[in-house]
């Protein structure tokens, strides 16, 4: 019976695929089949005649070396260009990352506020207000006296007990110019024949044309309390209540009778003092009070108090941060370019990359678009220029001064139609876009050309086979003319 060949395993995954050698004894290509008849006739004449046998393991160690011979070459190239694409196809997706990186790096600068340029706002006193500062926002000081904050509606219905509540009729909450009404009939959800006052706020939560009014019960001392809250500030959103087709008896009283915990108020706010031009507004919080500066105020001045005053102006740390980002991020780029395209010397090793073509164009697209002007203004303007290494530098003392003298400028440089920030976005798309980018277009390819390796390995492993199968034949053939040898050698001993 045949036993399983030994020696030789080439296993593929996907379109990475090893091939292992798994070798019992060294072999020379030199030395032939020849070779391993006179090895074997060789034995012949030390006694292997004496005790002649079929040596399987022998004969299946020499198949195997043959067979693996005969592919070797094939192998070893398989191998190398495996090796080959493994490496590029890595090297392609770092740089693919390093760019999309970049990519994202850049458009987050501009952040929410859509802006390069920083300013900021600097109060007298802390607690009174928060800011959000734009980049329109014009230096200046301003100051605010407020004399009330924006409340939110607040009633409360005392003394209900569960079974109060009517099973007929229509609550109607007004607010504003709006309201919307609870059919009485449809707010007992458990079937008992009774409303009771958790069924009640359920049915106003739940009403789909609410206009904001929020519900919630309230327990103390054995008593509840159904109180009944605007969710935003100002009058304009003051609760009205009224009730039709009910009995007239307590629920309509505690209707009428309702408790205002906190009454409706628009925020009164004064620009210029206590006594300067009053500013409403329903909410706390003023959209745009001045241009570019939206101000949110968190508590009233006491009468004769000190106005809040509030100075607006360019932060230039948090501006020239900003720019440090950009640079920082080019040359995190600039830095993988290096990494994957060095020419290597003795103690390092070549680049994968190294002479790669889409590199250098990147390189030149980015160089291009770094030096073009947008809006009148070039990065060199403002300090920033690239050094011998192609990485970028910043001027701190140019920077500040020229952001201070032309702050449009900057601004249009990195937010203009058509700015760098765009710019560099629309051409790293060529490369890095997940539909038709130059990147996945080479990986691909990269993928296929794994994936042609592999059915080479199998091709090969068939070969070996076959290679395998033939030569363990021969030399069965061979041991078995030997024994046959043994024989007749006896008969004449």
């Amino acid at each position: 019976m045949r036993k399983r060949k030994q020696g030789f395993r080439i296993a593929a995954s996907g379109p990475r695929a090893e091939a292992v050698f798994h070798r019992p004894m060294r072999y020379d290509p030199v030395k032939s089949k020849g070779y391993a008849l006179a090895s074997l006739l060789l034995k012949s004449r030390k006694g292997v005649f004496d005790t002649m046998a079929i040596d399987s393991d022998y004969v299946q160690q020499m198949a195997s070396q043959l067979a693996s011979y005969e592919v070797q070459s094939a192998l070893t190239r398989a191998n190398r260009n495996q090796a080959t694409y493994k490496a590029q196809l890595n090297a392609v997706t770092t740089l693919e990352t390093a760019l999309r990186s970049f990519a994202s790096a850049v458009k987050g600068l501009k952040g929410s506020s859509g802006s390069m340029l920083v300013n900021s706002a600097t109060f007298s006193q802390s607690g009174y207000a928060t800011a959000t500062v734009g980049a329109t926002a014009v230096p200046g000081s301003y100051q605010f006296f407020v004399e009330q904050l924006a409340t939110r509606h607040q009633l409360a219905l005392e003394g209900l007990q569960n079974s109060d509540v009517d099973t007929s009729g229509t609550l109607t909450i007004g607010q504003g110019g709006s309201s919307f009404s609870i059919d009485l009939a449809g707010v007992d959800k458990d079937g008992d024949g009774i409303n009771s006052l958790d069924e009640l706020a359920a049915a106003i939560n739940g009403a789909a044309d609410n206009t904001g009014v929020n519900a919630t019960l309230v327990r103390s001392n054995g008593t509840v309390s159904l109180v009944l809250g605007s969710e935003e500030t100002g009058t304009a959103n003051a609760i009205s209540l009224s009730a039709s087709g009910t009995s007239g008896g307590a629920f309509d009283s505690a209707l009428a009778s309702a408790r205002e915990l906190s009454a409706a108020k628009d925020a009164r706010v004064r620009l210029g003092g206590e006594n300067g031009m009053l500013l409403t507004n329903g909410s706390n919080t003023f959209d745009q009070i001045i241009d570019g500066v939206s101000l949110t105020f968190t508590q009233a001045h006491q009468a004769g108090g000190q106005p809040l005053t509030v100075d607006i102006g360019q932060d230039q740390s948090a501006t020239k941060d900003k720019a440090q980002a950009f640079i920082s991020a080019f040359n995190t780029l600039m830095g993988s370019f290096d990494s994957l395209t060095v020419s290597g010397n003795e103690s390092t090793a070549r680049g994968v990359l190294a002479g790669d073509s889409s590199i250098r164009a990147i390189e030149s697209m980015l160089n291009q678009v770094l030096r073009t002007s947008y809006g009148g203004a070039t990065l060199m303007d403002f300090g920033i220029v690239a050094d011998r290494n192609g990485k970028l530098t910043l001027d701190a003392k140019r920077f500040e001064k020229a952001v201070a003298a032309d702050p449009d400028g900057f601004e249009k440089l990195f937010t203009d139609k058509g700015n760098l920030i765009d710019s560099l976005d629309k051409n790293l798309a060529v490369y890095t876009s997940s539909v038709n980018g130059v990147m996945k277009s080479r990986k691909e390819t990269l993928n296929a050309m794994l994936r042609r390796v592999g059915d080479q390995f199998d091709n090969l492993q068939k070969q070996y086979d076959s290679y395998y199968g033939r030569y363990l034949k021969q030399y069965t053939g061979l041991m078995q003319t030997m024994a046959a040898m043994e024989q007749t050698y006896g008969m004449f001993s």
